[in-house]
């Protein structure tokens, strides 16, 4: 006759024989990983020797491929999502503090060099790691309260800096606070995340890193029916006013009580909710005729946005985003309660 106790003992036992067998492949699979020659070696060597790396670029792409959980060796060199994991256990297993500037800086240069970066319209975004030096991003303080417009200045793998003015108190009150990030990338996403703000310099914030990134594809909110002033300023320096009919990432209707020709260039003047005034040069594509009910002493005209007009694209497409965003948030709330 079996007791109780007996019972709970053998129970136990066998967890513990189940658990040191688990544990022995972990170590043996780790050790194969660390120090056999690893599926896919060949088809590594041969995509390897395709880039410009230097020896330590090597030596430190071959401890990404040791640090990270891919059976096939030359699954880091398949695509930027791959690359970011790898990067992530590697930094985790040795603690990214304490790893050396030159170490992580090889690790910066392999991204480039792999085209696994912003810089490549194709990669994929997965990491703030992969944002570029010079790509303008918003800043949400406060939750949603406070909005900045910024720059990033720095890009390193522990920590990246942004442009920041005191414009809603010293930097330092944000230390060791999550800010929230947006960065739009034309034509593709609306990238967003949290991350934690590391120090304060003067003009700058000092931001951790984030591998948690919420993406929102722009083709679901290509053109936003509006109903702006706008103020048409003429290469004369003459002016007058109309409406914004609609926006896009590339361009707007407009409604002027005068006609243009095609291939005209203007400049137009409008606040752009909680963004704020917006100039830019436009270029007119055509001409509608009295085609808006509302408006019928206007000209409807079709133009896209021309010479310098990154910034003002990257607000408009954040905009359109933000009223789709709540567009649907409201959607939501009146579908739960008619349910």
């Amino acid at each position: 006759m079996i007791f109780p106790y007996q019972l709970a003992w053998v129970v136990a036992i066998l967890l513990l024989g189940l658990l040191l067998v688990v544990l022995f492949e972990i170590q043996r699979s780790n050790y194969r990983r660390e120090h056999e020659e690893m599926f896919g070696t060949k088809e590594f060597d041969t995509k390897v020797a395709l880039y410009d790396l230097t020896p330590k670029e090597i030596r430190t792409l071959e401890k990404l491929v040791r640090a990270s959980k891919f059976e096939n060796k030359d699954a880091v060199l398949n695509s930027s999502h791959l690359f970011e994991a790898a990067v992530l256990d590697f930094y985790e297993m040795r603690d990214v503090d304490t790893i050396r500037d030159e170490t992580l800086d090889a690790v910066t240069r392999l991204r480039q060099k792999l085209g696994f970066d912003a810089s490549n319209p194709l990669t994929v975004i997965v990491s703030t790691r992969q944002f570029n030096i010079g790509n303008r991003v918003d800043l949400l303080l406060d939750g949603v309260s406070k909005l900045k417009h910024s720059e990033i200045l720095s890009q390193r793998e522990k920590i990246w800096k942004v442009s920041y003015d005191d414009s809603f108190g010293p930097g330092s009150v944000y230390v060791g606070k999550e800010v929230r990030v947006r960065w739009t990338r034309p034509e593709d996403a609306v990238y967003s995340t949290n991350v934690r703000v590391f120090a304060s310099e003067p003009g700058k914030l000092v931001l951790r890193h984030s591998q948690q990134l919420d993406k929102q594809q722009l083709r679901r909110w290509l053109r936003e029916v509006v109903n702006f002033p706008v103020e048409a300023v003429f290469a004369d320096g003459s002016t007058c006013n109309g409406v914004l009919y609609d926006l896009s990432a590339g361009g707007i209707l407009i409604g002027l009580p005068i006609e243009c020709e095609s291939g005209k260039h203007i400049r137009i003047k409008f606040d752009l909710p909680s963004f704020g005034p917006e100039d830019v040069e436009i270029e007119i594509l055509r001409n509608l005729g009295h085609k808006n009910p509302d408006y019928p002493e206007y000209f409807s005209t079709t133009a896209s946005f021309s010479g310098a007009f990154g910034w003002t694209q990257e607000r408009v497409l954040q905009y359109i985003f933000e009223v789709n965003k709540k567009k649907k948030a409201k959607e939501t709330a009146q579908n739960a309660l008619t349910s």
